[in-house]
């Protein structure tokens, strides 16, 4: 541990270890966040909370591995905002995941039974 003999502005007593946050903690939080909200309120239609979880897990890989190399200078507050922001964006991507998923189950259930249909549907006397 870094001691911080003064500070510049003189607020910091001599001898008191200053913490900082995790780079990118809040951004990360933010990303897994609206991970959730874009997937759930727009029904996965173009993929951005797709593309926002996957960015919020990847950030938060790598600012998990420096807190575990070195967790002295970093703030608790900033790790648990980077496990949240983590978990929210594994959330928004299987959420995603299935409504993806469901979409093309969807549209081959669909394609597979128009043509059913309308090879049954008596043609000849709409027409006429």
């Amino acid at each position: 541990m870094e001691t911080i003999e003064q500070s510049p502005k003189g607020d910091t007593p001599a001898g008191q270890v200053v913490k900082v946050p995790i780079p990118n903690s809040q951004g990360i939080l933010i990303l897994g966040i609206f991970s959730l909200v874009t997937t759930i309120c727009c029904g996965g239609i173009g993929f951005v909370g797709l593309v926002l979880g996957i960015i919020a897990v990847v950030m938060s890989s790598k600012a998990e591995q420096m807190y575990a190399e070195n967790p002295a200078p970093y703030t608790e507050t900033s790790y648990k905002n980077v496990n949240a922001g983590k978990i929210c964006g594994i959330i928004g991507i299987v959420v995603n995941g299935v409504i993806i998923l469901a979409g093309i189950i969807y549209l081959l259930v669909i394609g597979a039974a128009l043509p059913a249909f309308f090879n049954s549907f008596p043609w000849e006397n709409v027409i006429n």
